[in-house]
């Protein structure tokens, strides 16, 4: 079953998309994540690329984030999210974009947008978490102080630029979670 954990819409039950082409974050990774996350959500701007149901992105938003902008290509993702964002009443809250990642983060990128939390969660076998990354910072859509949030294979190793760092890194079974910074230059 797939839900809300905690804050302000603890336990609602989120509609997951149909067939196998999402993968949806497990309870116990959720919980670990919010936990680390804590002491950034308040009033953060969520970027949840690649959002499939939304479930952590209003998950944030539960938690006291102020606005989600989701994406996902695939119209099953969609569908599911529209209705999540739907059933708790937090249209106002969000923005939800069906494009492929890229053209999200350049259209995003023209509108002004930035972030204080990315959540990325690709198809692990795709290889897209290092051209995202770049992405992000390429097209100027993180924060000073943004944190991104990379669930992936736990035999993954992220690969990073010279521009970020990997400031903690979770296992939870065959899955990890990885918590990348932009360098702080002197």
């Amino acid at each position: 079953m797939l839900r809300i954990i905690a804050g302000r819409f603890g336990s609602r039950k989120l509609t997951a998309p149909q067939g196998r082409d999402t993968r949806p974050t497990t309870d116990r990774v959720k919980e670990a994540v919010f936990s680390i996350l804590l002491p950034y959500l308040l009033e953060a701007r969520v970027l949840d690329l690649f959002c499939g149901s939304g479930a952590l992105a209003l998950e944030a938003l539960s938690r006291g984030a102020a606005r989600a902008t989701l994406v996902d290509r695939d119209a099953k993702a969609i569908a599911a999210a529209r209705a999540n964002i739907h059933a708790l009443g937090v249209e106002d809250e969000c923005v939800l974009l069906q494009r492929e990642w890229g053209q999200a983060l350049t259209l995003l990128h023209t509108q002004g947008y930035q972030f204080d939390i990315v959540f990325l969660d690709p198809p692990y076998a795709k290889g897209l978490y290092t051209p995202a990354i770049e992405a992000l910072y390429e097209e100027d859509l993180l924060a000073p102080d943004a944190l991104i949030v990379a669930e992936h294979d736990a035999e993954y190793t992220l690969l990073l630029n010279d521009a970020f760092e990997l400031t903690d890194k979770r296992r939870y079974g065959d899955t990890a979670v990885s918590l990348i910074k932009r360098k702080v230059t002197p």
